[in-house]
Protein backbone atom coordinates (compact mmCIF):
# COMPACT_ATOMS: atom_id res chain seq x y z
CA UNK A 1 0.00 0.00 0.00
CA UNK A 2 2.64 2.18 0.61
CA UNK A 3 4.13 1.82 -2.79
CA UNK A 4 0.86 2.97 -4.20
CA UNK A 5 1.71 6.40 -2.22
CA UNK A 6 4.92 6.95 -4.03
CA UNK A 7 3.81 5.60 -7.32
CA UNK A 8 0.84 8.79 -7.17
CA UNK A 9 3.62 10.81 -5.94
CA UNK A 10 5.53 10.24 -9.22
CA UNK A 11 2.76 11.24 -11.45
CA UNK A 12 2.01 13.88 -9.77
CA UNK A 13 5.56 15.03 -10.34
CA UNK A 14 5.40 14.23 -14.19
CA UNK A 15 2.03 16.02 -14.81
CA UNK A 16 3.92 19.03 -12.91
CA UNK A 17 6.63 19.32 -15.57
CA UNK A 18 4.85 18.60 -18.52
CA UNK A 19 2.32 21.82 -16.95
CA UNK A 20 6.04 23.51 -16.72
CA UNK A 21 6.44 22.83 -20.67
CA UNK A 22 3.44 23.59 -22.18
CA UNK A 23 3.65 26.94 -19.70
CA UNK A 24 6.85 27.79 -21.32
CA UNK A 25 5.44 27.48 -24.85
CA UNK A 26 2.13 29.13 -24.10
CA UNK A 27 4.82 32.08 -23.00
CA UNK A 28 6.19 31.70 -26.62
CA UNK A 29 3.11 32.08 -28.42
CA UNK A 30 4.32 35.14 -30.14
CA UNK A 31 8.09 34.45 -29.88
CA UNK A 32 9.58 34.94 -33.50
CA UNK A 33 11.09 31.70 -34.64
CA UNK A 34 10.17 29.73 -31.37
CA UNK A 35 9.95 25.94 -31.81
CA UNK A 36 7.74 24.61 -29.17
CA UNK A 37 8.19 21.98 -26.47
CA UNK A 38 7.06 18.39 -26.15
CA UNK A 39 7.93 15.71 -23.01
CA UNK A 40 8.05 11.96 -23.69
CA UNK A 41 7.22 10.20 -20.53
CA UNK A 42 8.51 6.20 -19.37
CA UNK A 43 7.55 3.78 -16.91
CA UNK A 44 10.06 3.03 -13.97
CA UNK A 45 11.31 -0.13 -13.05
CA UNK A 46 8.96 -2.91 -12.18
CA UNK A 47 8.71 -5.01 -9.10
CA UNK A 48 8.51 -8.74 -10.28
CA UNK A 49 6.82 -11.03 -7.39
CA UNK A 50 6.26 -13.55 -10.05
CA UNK A 51 8.41 -14.33 -12.95
CA UNK A 52 6.96 -15.35 -16.36
CA UNK A 53 8.42 -18.64 -17.62
CA UNK A 54 8.67 -19.90 -13.79
CA UNK A 55 8.33 -23.71 -14.29
CA UNK A 56 4.57 -24.54 -12.22
CA UNK A 57 4.92 -28.22 -13.03
CA UNK A 58 7.27 -30.38 -14.99
CA UNK A 59 5.66 -30.22 -17.59
CA UNK A 60 4.40 -27.04 -17.74
CA UNK A 61 5.64 -22.76 -16.98
CA UNK A 62 3.74 -19.46 -15.29
CA UNK A 63 2.75 -18.09 -19.00
CA UNK A 64 2.68 -14.30 -17.45
CA UNK A 65 4.10 -13.48 -14.24
CA UNK A 66 3.14 -11.20 -11.40
CA UNK A 67 4.96 -7.96 -11.58
CA UNK A 68 3.54 -4.52 -10.72
CA UNK A 69 4.84 -0.83 -11.76
CA UNK A 70 6.58 2.00 -9.45
CA UNK A 71 5.38 4.98 -11.31
CA UNK A 72 6.36 7.79 -14.38
CA UNK A 73 9.63 10.04 -14.95
CA UNK A 74 10.27 12.50 -18.21
CA UNK A 75 12.40 10.63 -20.41
CA UNK A 76 13.14 13.37 -22.66
CA UNK A 77 12.19 16.57 -24.10
CA UNK A 78 12.19 17.15 -27.47
CA UNK A 79 12.28 20.61 -30.06
CA UNK A 80 9.42 20.43 -32.30
CA UNK A 81 10.87 22.10 -35.97
CA UNK A 82 7.79 22.00 -37.61
CA UNK A 83 7.75 25.37 -39.39
CA UNK A 84 5.78 28.22 -38.28
CA UNK A 85 3.21 30.14 -39.86
CA UNK A 86 4.65 33.23 -42.02
CA UNK A 87 4.05 36.91 -41.28
CA UNK A 88 4.25 39.80 -44.15
CA UNK A 89 5.78 42.81 -42.48
CA UNK A 90 7.38 44.27 -45.31
CA UNK A 91 10.81 45.29 -43.14
CA UNK A 92 14.26 45.10 -45.66
CA UNK A 93 15.71 43.39 -43.04
CA UNK A 94 13.37 41.26 -41.95
CA UNK A 95 13.95 37.36 -43.41
CA UNK A 96 12.33 34.25 -43.16
CA UNK A 97 13.42 30.73 -44.30
CA UNK A 98 10.48 29.21 -46.67
CA UNK A 99 10.63 25.63 -44.74
CA UNK A 100 12.09 23.52 -42.14
CA UNK A 101 15.74 23.06 -43.53
CA UNK A 102 17.85 26.10 -42.46
CA UNK A 103 19.11 27.82 -39.45
CA UNK A 104 21.10 31.21 -39.72
CA UNK A 105 24.14 31.28 -38.07
CA UNK A 106 25.05 33.47 -35.65
CA UNK A 107 28.86 34.71 -33.90
CA UNK A 108 28.44 35.02 -30.18
CA UNK A 109 30.90 37.51 -28.21
CA UNK A 110 32.87 34.69 -27.31
CA UNK A 111 33.65 33.49 -30.35
CA UNK A 112 31.48 30.71 -30.72
CA UNK A 113 28.34 30.09 -33.01
CA UNK A 114 24.90 29.62 -32.85
CA UNK A 115 22.08 29.02 -35.06
CA UNK A 116 18.45 30.23 -34.84
CA UNK A 117 15.24 30.72 -37.08
CA UNK A 118 14.30 33.88 -36.08
CA UNK A 119 15.56 36.52 -38.44
CA UNK A 120 14.44 39.44 -37.58
CA UNK A 121 17.86 41.38 -38.15
CA UNK A 122 19.35 44.84 -37.54
CA UNK A 123 21.78 47.24 -38.67
CA UNK A 124 24.22 49.04 -36.21
CA UNK A 125 26.01 52.28 -36.20
CA UNK A 126 28.87 50.34 -38.45
CA UNK A 127 26.46 49.10 -40.61
CA UNK A 128 26.41 45.74 -39.86
CA UNK A 129 23.51 43.54 -40.31
CA UNK A 130 22.85 41.77 -36.74
CA UNK A 131 20.44 40.52 -33.96
CA UNK A 132 18.23 42.57 -31.85
CA UNK A 133 21.12 41.06 -29.22
CA UNK A 134 24.09 42.63 -31.07
CA UNK A 135 25.13 39.48 -32.01
CA UNK A 136 26.30 38.52 -36.02
CA UNK A 137 25.01 37.10 -38.98
CA UNK A 138 27.61 34.40 -40.17
CA UNK A 139 29.35 35.13 -42.85
CA UNK A 140 29.11 39.02 -42.14
CA UNK A 141 27.04 41.78 -44.06
CA UNK A 142 28.19 45.43 -44.13
CA UNK A 143 26.13 47.40 -46.35
CA UNK A 144 28.92 50.36 -47.73
CA UNK A 145 28.82 53.81 -46.11
CA UNK A 146 26.82 54.92 -49.19
CA UNK A 147 24.56 52.47 -49.33
CA UNK A 148 20.74 53.51 -49.83
CA UNK A 149 18.59 50.61 -47.51
CA UNK A 150 15.73 51.50 -48.87
CA UNK A 151 17.24 49.46 -52.23
CA UNK A 152 18.25 46.34 -50.11
CA UNK A 153 17.26 43.27 -51.63
CA UNK A 154 17.63 40.02 -50.61
CA UNK A 155 16.79 37.51 -53.31
CA UNK A 156 15.39 33.58 -52.76
CA UNK A 157 19.29 31.75 -53.16
CA UNK A 158 20.39 34.39 -49.89
CA UNK A 159 22.17 36.88 -52.24
CA UNK A 160 21.87 40.28 -50.88
CA UNK A 161 22.39 43.46 -53.05
CA UNK A 162 21.84 47.01 -52.57
CA UNK A 163 22.45 50.64 -54.73
CA UNK A 164 25.34 52.13 -53.90
CA UNK A 165 25.64 56.12 -53.86
CA UNK A 166 23.70 57.32 -57.10
CA UNK A 167 24.54 53.94 -59.26
CA UNK A 168 21.17 52.73 -60.36
CA UNK A 169 22.73 49.01 -60.79
CA UNK A 170 22.19 47.06 -57.61
CA UNK A 171 25.77 46.12 -56.16
CA UNK A 172 25.69 42.51 -54.48
CA UNK A 173 27.39 43.07 -51.47
CA UNK A 174 27.29 39.89 -49.07
CA UNK A 175 25.77 35.67 -49.43
CA UNK A 176 23.57 34.52 -46.69
CA UNK A 177 24.17 31.03 -45.95
CA UNK A 178 22.36 28.46 -44.12
CA UNK A 179 23.23 25.44 -42.29
CA UNK A 180 21.21 22.25 -40.89
CA UNK A 181 22.03 19.39 -39.17
CA UNK A 182 21.51 15.54 -39.18
CA UNK A 183 19.54 15.63 -35.52
CA UNK A 184 17.86 19.38 -35.50
CA UNK A 185 16.25 17.70 -32.31
CA UNK A 186 19.71 17.06 -30.81
CA UNK A 187 20.84 20.89 -30.63
CA UNK A 188 20.78 22.67 -26.99
CA UNK A 189 18.61 25.65 -26.81
CA UNK A 190 20.45 28.04 -25.17
CA UNK A 191 17.40 31.18 -24.66
CA UNK A 192 17.61 34.18 -26.87
CA UNK A 193 16.07 31.87 -29.75
CA UNK A 194 19.66 30.57 -30.15
CA UNK A 195 20.29 26.36 -30.38
CA UNK A 196 24.14 25.14 -30.12
CA UNK A 197 25.39 22.32 -31.95
CA UNK A 198 26.44 19.10 -29.35
CA UNK A 199 27.21 15.49 -30.38
CA UNK A 200 23.59 14.39 -30.62
CA UNK A 201 22.78 16.70 -33.75
CA UNK A 202 26.01 16.10 -35.86
CA UNK A 203 27.91 19.07 -37.02
CA UNK A 204 26.54 21.54 -39.23
CA UNK A 205 26.03 21.50 -43.02
CA UNK A 206 26.14 24.19 -44.76
CA UNK A 207 24.41 25.29 -47.68
CA UNK A 208 22.48 27.34 -50.22
CA UNK A 209 19.44 28.68 -50.06
CA UNK A 210 16.77 27.19 -52.33
CA UNK A 211 19.64 24.64 -52.82
CA UNK A 212 19.37 20.92 -52.28
CA UNK A 213 16.52 20.96 -50.06
CA UNK A 214 17.48 24.09 -48.17
CA UNK A 215 14.63 26.75 -47.99
CA UNK A 216 14.56 29.92 -49.81
CA UNK A 217 14.96 33.26 -48.21
CA UNK A 218 11.56 35.55 -48.13
CA UNK A 219 12.40 39.00 -46.98
CA UNK A 220 9.90 41.09 -45.64
CA UNK A 221 8.83 38.06 -43.72
CA UNK A 222 8.98 36.54 -39.95
CA UNK A 223 8.22 33.14 -39.25
CA UNK A 224 6.24 33.05 -35.82
CA UNK A 225 6.07 30.40 -33.02
CA UNK A 226 4.91 26.89 -34.39
CA UNK A 227 2.62 26.69 -30.41
CA UNK A 228 -0.71 25.77 -31.27
CA UNK A 229 -2.37 26.84 -28.89
CA UNK A 230 -6.03 24.60 -28.91
CA UNK A 231 -3.55 22.03 -29.08
CA UNK A 232 -1.68 22.74 -25.96
CA UNK A 233 -5.09 24.39 -24.01
CA UNK A 234 -6.17 20.21 -24.62
CA UNK A 235 -2.60 19.11 -23.38
CA UNK A 236 -3.30 21.28 -20.21
CA UNK A 237 -6.49 19.84 -19.47
CA UNK A 238 -4.98 16.27 -19.36
CA UNK A 239 -2.10 16.72 -17.62
CA UNK A 240 -4.95 18.33 -15.17
CA UNK A 241 -7.12 15.74 -14.56
CA UNK A 242 -4.18 13.21 -14.59
CA UNK A 243 -2.53 15.32 -11.91
CA UNK A 244 -5.98 15.11 -10.30
CA UNK A 245 -6.15 11.28 -10.71
CA UNK A 246 -2.63 10.65 -8.83
CA UNK A 247 -3.75 12.84 -5.91
CA UNK A 248 -6.61 11.00 -5.81
CA UNK A 249 -4.55 8.00 -5.70
CA UNK A 250 -2.57 9.30 -2.84
CA UNK A 251 -5.70 10.02 -1.07
CA UNK A 252 -7.23 6.83 -1.37
CA UNK A 253 -4.34 5.34 -0.21
CA UNK A 254 -3.91 7.32 3.04
CA UNK A 255 -7.77 6.04 3.21
CA UNK A 256 -6.42 2.59 3.10
CA UNK A 257 -3.49 3.01 5.69
CA UNK A 258 -6.38 4.86 8.19
CA UNK A 259 -8.96 1.63 7.86
CA UNK A 260 -5.99 -0.61 8.56
CA UNK A 261 -4.86 1.11 11.39
CA UNK A 262 -8.06 1.72 13.26
CA UNK A 263 -8.61 -2.21 12.16
CA UNK A 264 -8.62 -2.78 16.41
CA UNK A 265 -10.94 0.07 17.44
Amino acid sequence: MVRSLWTGATGMIAQQFQIDTIANNLANVNTVGFKKNRVDFEDLLYQHMVLAGTPATSVSEIPTGVNVGVGVRPASTQKIFEMGSLQATGHKLDLAISNSVGFFKIQLPDGTFAYQRNGDFKIDSNRQVLTSNGYLLEPPIVLPPDAILETLTISEQGEVSVNIGDDMRPTVIGQIELYHFANPAGLKAIGKNLFKETPASGPEIPGTPGLNGFGSILQGFLEMSNVNLAEEMVQMIVAQRAYESNSKTIQTSDNMLATAINLKR
